[in-house]
């Protein structure tokens, strides 16, 4: 692979306080498994599946809470090195492209990107929507986050969403999987069913 080898993007007490590793997660915590993440309910926290039309795959998990949107992504990564780096890069490019700002700022999780993204509103009216993305990545694992609402921009709706970003356990598995394939998601057992 001619790929050039980025070190891993995490804080450095990720494997204490998240996002966890499957083999790092309190055993006997009430998670809701949704397959390459599992997710601790917590009060006023809404759970969405998002699925592709064409494949009925779920691609992300989006969570509404404390006023904040926050969608998550599990890719597989290399052991050794991290995928936060190039992926930063693409979301530049795409948002540029969408005619949107973006910057890059050193956050609580590590580097992240604030863009602003144009809208289109109801009435037609062009808006424009700030998004923070945060991305962590983890041993063999690479966790993105997408924060919308109010954790965009204000401080203490933002220290919750990361608290529930960083509560996220990603489980990789032991399947073969090339670096950056989507961890499969799926949808969680009926509530007292697990």
């Amino acid at each position: 692979m001619s790929d050039e080898l980025a070190p891993k993007s995490a804080p450095s007490d990720r494997a204490e306080n998240g996002p966890f590793d499957e083999a790092e997660a309190n055993a006997v915590r009430p998670y809701i498994d949704l397959g390459g993440v599992k997710v601790l309910p917590r009060e006023g926290l809404n759970l969405r599946l998002e699925v592709e039309e064409q494949t009925k795959r779920i691609v992300a998990v989006g969570l509404d809470y404390a006023g904040s949107t926050l969608q998550v992504q599990p890719f597989a990564a290399p052991r050794s090195s991290g995928l936060w780096e190039e992926t930063r890069e693409q979301i530049r490019q795409q948002v540029r492209q969408q005619g949107g700002r973006v910057e890059e700022r050193e956050g609580p999780l590590g580097p992240e990107l604030l863009a602003e993204v144009p809208v289109a509103g109801a009435d037609g009216a062009a808006g424009k929507r700030l998004a923070r993305f945060v991305g962590v990545d983890g041993p063999r694992w690479f966790l993105r986050g997408v924060i919308g609402g109010a954790g965009a921009s204000d401080i203490a709706a933002a220290e919750q969403v990361e608290d529930l970003f960083r509560s996220i356990v990603v489980v990789r598995g032991n399947t073969p999987m090339p670096p950056r394939d989507l961890i499969p998601l799926k949808m969680p057992a009926s509530p007292g069913g697990a």
